[in-house]
Order: C-alpha cells, then sequence, then structure tokens
C-alpha cells in the first residue's frame, strides 16, 4: 500500500474510506477538502482520466472508491501542490513505490540555489511560485497553447515568466474543457465573473486591511480565504440549478 507522506492528513482520510467501506465521489471529495479545499470533482474525475486513480464502478456506472483510493489521490495533490510535478512523474513516481522502492520526492528549489530565479518555487506557502517551463510541464501543454491562455486572460504571470502555484490548477482545469470542444474565448465571461468575485471579497475586507491593529490586519487574509470558499461553493451552486442537475 502507498504511504502518505508526512505533514499531510492521508491517514485520517484512509481512516474515513474504512469506516465507511466503499466511498462515493462526493464522500471522496469532502474528506480531501479538509487538506485540500480548492479539490473538485472535475479534479479528481481527470486525475481518474489520467489513470492517477481506478475506482471501482457499480453496475449502473457510479464511481466508488476505497481507502487506498483516496490516500492515493491524497498522494497525487500533495506531489502537485508542494512539489509541481507533472502528471507524467507522478505516475512514475506512484508505480515505483508499489514496486516496493524507495524513491524521495524532489525537494522544493529556492532562489540562489544556481537555479534561474523563473524556475525557483519558495517554500512559503502564501508566496508560492512556479516558473514557465515547470508550468508547461504540469500541465502537459507547449508554449502555444499556454500563449493563447494568456491571450484571453485565463492566466497572467505575476512576474517575468513566474506564476502563482494556484495557474496550475487553472491550467489542469482549461485542458480538461478543452477536450470537450470548450476554447479559451468561449471562457472569458467565465474569467470576467471571477474578477468581479474576487473585486467584492477585496471590497469587504479592504476596511481590516487598512486597520491599525496589527492582530486585525493579519486577521484579513483568514476572511479573505473564507470568503473565497464561500464564492467559490455559491458560484458552483448557482451553475447546477442553472443546468438543472446534480452531481454524484
Amino acid at each position: 500500500m502507498l504511504q502518505t507522506p508526512s505533514g499531510g492528513d492521508g491517514d485520517g482520510a484512509a481512516a474515513a474510506a474504512a469506516d465507511t467501506g466503499l466511498m462515493s465521489i462526493g464522500a471522496v471529495l469532502n474528506v480531501l477538502r479538509e487538506e485540500f479545499p480548492e479539490v473538485t470533482i472535475s479534479k479528481i474525475r481527470f486525475l481518474e482520466s489520467e489513470g492517477l486513480v481506478e475506482p471501482r464502478r457499480t453496475p449502473s456506472g457510479y464511481r466508488k472508491f476505497s481507502a487506498g483510493d483516496v490516500e492515493r489521490l491524497g498522494h497525487v495533490l500533495r506531489m502537485q501542490r508542494d512539489h509541481y510535478l507533472p502528471l507524467k512523474v507522478i505516475r512514475e513516481h506512484l508505480a515505483a513505490m508499489e514496486r516496493g522502492e524507495a524513491v524521495p520526492l524532489p525537494a522544493l528549489s529556492r532562489p540562489g540555489d544556481g537555479e534561474d530565479p523563473a524556475e525557483s518555487v519558495p517554500d512559503t506557502p502564501a508566496a508560492a511560485r512556479i516558473g514557465r517551463g515547470r508550468l508547461l510541464a504540469a500541465a502537459g501543454v507547449d508554449e502555444q497553447r499556454l500563449a493563447e491562455w494568456e491571450s484571453y486572460g485565463l492566466l497572467v504571470p505575476v512576474g517575468d515568466g513566474v506564476y502563482d502555484a494556484e495557474a496550475v490548477t487553472v491550467a489542469g482545469l482549461l485542458t480538461e474543457l478543452g477536450r470537450y470542444g470548450i476554447e479559451p474565448r468561449h471562457l472569458r465571461a467565465m474569467k470576467a465573473a471571477a474578477e468581479r468575485e474576487a473585486g467584492l471579497v477585496e471590497q469587504v475586507v479592504a476596511p481590516l486591511r487598512r486597520h491599525r491593529n496589527p492582530q486585525t490586519r493579519a486577521h484579513a487574509e483568514d476572511r479573505t480565504k473564507e470568503l473565497a470558499s464561500l464564492t467559490v461553493k455559491l458560484h458552483a451552486a448557482l451553475v447546477r440549478s442553472a443546468l438543472g442537475v446534480r452531481l454524484p
């Protein structure tokens, strides 16, 4: 069985699955969100389509995940989040672990280690950055595709050839949507809506950030995360309501 890397909640996830038997994709989502708040059902399906997890299927086609599946998903998400590894490397790493080989994960690089600063990743989560080359590798796309995303404002560098860590998630979702024929030009309205939602959150937390009390200013970051989570959930619920669908 795969061993969950230190620093995560994989043991709790596996225990939850063991206690309840096989889990639906919705139950798995709830377990994973304890450590990965931004994970979505689409992300889990994407990882399945890439062969990184193979849940069982009921006769009616519903996915059922075991404790090992949940542990494996947590391991994959952690390698993406903490090490920015492309899916091909993650797949090879998992295969080596299943063969019983001890395969160390690469350490996060830092500026000044002899690496191009644009390719370095600080070890401070709040300031996580990823270089253009690593983003291309993680997303599995070429320069032309990335340039197209940038031309529509779907991905925007925060510096010279440097992106925030969330760019990996955005690139993965853009790739998955592209498989359904949804092109970057179709997503401009979604980008504009996201910017409006972000502007609303900024408007709410701005007074906290300007406050004289350092503790109040520090609280602004927590409030921003809370509001961001709520707006994402509301947006998803509104889309489901508009389509008249319920996700499994």
